[in-house]
């Protein structure tokens, strides 16, 4: 039987922003067996690789290569020929200063097949991210791309005289440690010292920076801000274009960074409304939820639905189980005809109601005591009651219920998984934490067990969520309803 052949796609992660990641990378990405990756890919991208890849870091970023170059073209040549889908995962553009064309070249000698799927440059977004156009008709009509890391050994310099003569703007990637020698070479060859020039660090992200002056007098101004890699050197005539045409730093969120450790399924509505705020988010999920391996109890249940009243739902991820498991058995939503619903909250309600089910129940305090008590003063005797949760559920659902004398079956439908695998570990640039749950916090602990809990700014999504932080001795703020519209206006108060 002839091996399986492997392949190689050679894809641009862009400049940082997870936004500005082609759809076309993304389900690459996600249809990969391995991924070899640089440190300049952002954490947001790194997200999406599905927890079962295999992930390959090459280390490389401007200025540090702890694997050589030939290192990894063997590496992506020894992975394909295991029949592997490998995806090199580079920042910006492979061909664009990337060394994607070094990289193809072992891959055409043993004729492994191969795509290039182009990323957004730095080159054009950066200064874009920070006001910045690189043409205008009136100051700019043309755009230079140059890099100001030169190859290791190679002493050359650039023809100044050249792009002194050029009219339009001159852009240099990599351009920090070059930054004095480049603005000199400009001088020496005549360019007037007042001609506009920018720094443009951690372009894209939520803690980029830039420094707008001059040839002259940028050298010395970057150093006193501090500036440092990754970033680029603009000069041109449009680099003061940035004091009016800045934007990504007032969006409300515009220079915070959060993280969110929901399951990596259910954080995409607390994500998009961040991101909407101009928030970086980096998804930490702390907890993954699995279906409990032996649910038996469920699906007799379901099989004999015309014995209950109500269904009440303590999560999200507990009705998900239910309505995946009523599909198993290949019953509809005709099968609920008769069966009132109860739910602790707006996350779990907006569940039912993606199915065409709206609760007859809710609690104007999302927790499970206040939905147990209510639950047992609405519930008639003998009505019978299916609690389908997890299987470490507290008993402040089912205690009001048992003092109640309530009929119900108690069912652990699913598993948490606490302090799953994460590629994006918690750093000190992270501004603040999501948290939705108790065990987000368990998790996100186990996770980061070296970090202080007192340096992590906490916010969480209720009183039970709150409690559990505490015991780390996190002091989190706390969001006024268990519900993700609360909790992102608490994160935006916090951040303020």
């Amino acid at each position: 039987m002839k091996e399986k052949q492997g392949k190689v796609w050679l894809v641009g992660a862009g400049p940082g922003d997870e936004g500005l990641f082609t759809l076309k990378g993304k389900a690459i990405l996600e249809s990969a067996d391995v991924v070899v990756y640089d440190k300049l890919v952002g954490q947001g991208i790194m997200a999406m690789i599905p927890s079962y890849v295999r992930k390959i870091s090459v280390g490389k970023e401007s200025g540090y290569h702890p694997i050589p170059q030939e290192e990894i073209n063997r590496i992506l040549l020894k992975e394909a020929q295991k029949g592997n889908r490998v995806v090199r995962l580079k920042g910006g553009d492979p061909f664009v200063f990337g060394r994607g064309g070094e990289e193809l070249e072992l891959l055409c000698e043993h004729g492994i097949p191969f795509e290039i799927v182009p990323g957004i440059t730095s080159a054009v977004a950066v200064p874009a991210y920070s006001g910045i156009p690189v043409t205008h008709r009136d100051w700019s009509s043309s755009v230079h791309i140059f890099t100001g890391h030169r190859k290791k050994g190679k002493e050359e310099e650039l023809n100044y005289k050249v792009l002194v003569s050029l009219e339009g703007t001159l852009i240099f990637l990599m351009g920090v440690s070059a930054m004095a020698e480049i603005c000199r070479g400009l001088l020496k060859e005549g360019m007037n010292p007042q001609t506009p020039a920018a720094i443009l660090q951690q372009g894209t992200c939520a803690h980029q920076r830039r420094v707008v002056s001059t040839v002259e007098k940028l050298p010395e101004e970057a150093r006193t801000a501090g500036i440092g890699r990754p970033a680029i050197l603009v000069i041109g005539k449009v680099c003061p274009l940035a004091e009016k045409f800045h934007w990504a730093e007032d969006r409300p969120l515009g220079t915070k960074k959060i993280a969110v450790t929901r399951p990596r399924s259910r954080s995409s509505a607390l994500a998009d409304k961040l991101k909407e705020l101009g928030a970086e988010v980096v998804l930490m999920p702390a907890i993954s939820i699995e279906p409990a391996s032996d649910n038996r109890r469920l699906h007799e249940a379901i099989a004999d639905l015309r014995a209950y009243r109500w269904i009440t739902f303590t999560s999200p991820a507990g009705a998900d189980v239910f309505f995946n498991a009523m599909r198993e058995q290949k019953k509809d939503i005709r099968s609920l005809t008769g069966i009132r619903f109860a739910v602790i909250g707006k996350g779990t309600a907006k569940v039912l109601e993606e199915r065409g089910i709206f609760p007859d129940l809710m609690p104007q305090e999302y927790s499970g005591r206040a939905l147990g008590e209510l639950l047992a003063e609405t519930a008639a005797p003998g009505e019978k009651i299916l609690l389908p949760r997890a299987d470490i559920g507290t008993e402040e659902v089912t205690a009001p219920l048992q003092e109640a004398g309530a009929d119900f079956d108690d069912i652990p439908v699913y598993h948490t998984v606490e302090g799953e695998e994460t590629v994006s570990p918690y750093d000190s640039s992270v501004d603040c934490v999501a948290f939705t749950s108790a065990s987000t916090v368990r998790g996100f602990m186990k996770q980061n067990p070296d970090i202080d809990p007192k340096s992590v700014n906490a916010v969480c999504i209720g009183a039970q969520t709150a409690k559990e932080a505490e015991k780390y001795g996190m002091k989190p703020a706390v969001s006024a309803e268990a519900a993700i519209e609360s909790l992102t206006e608490k994160i935006q108060e916090v951040l303020s």
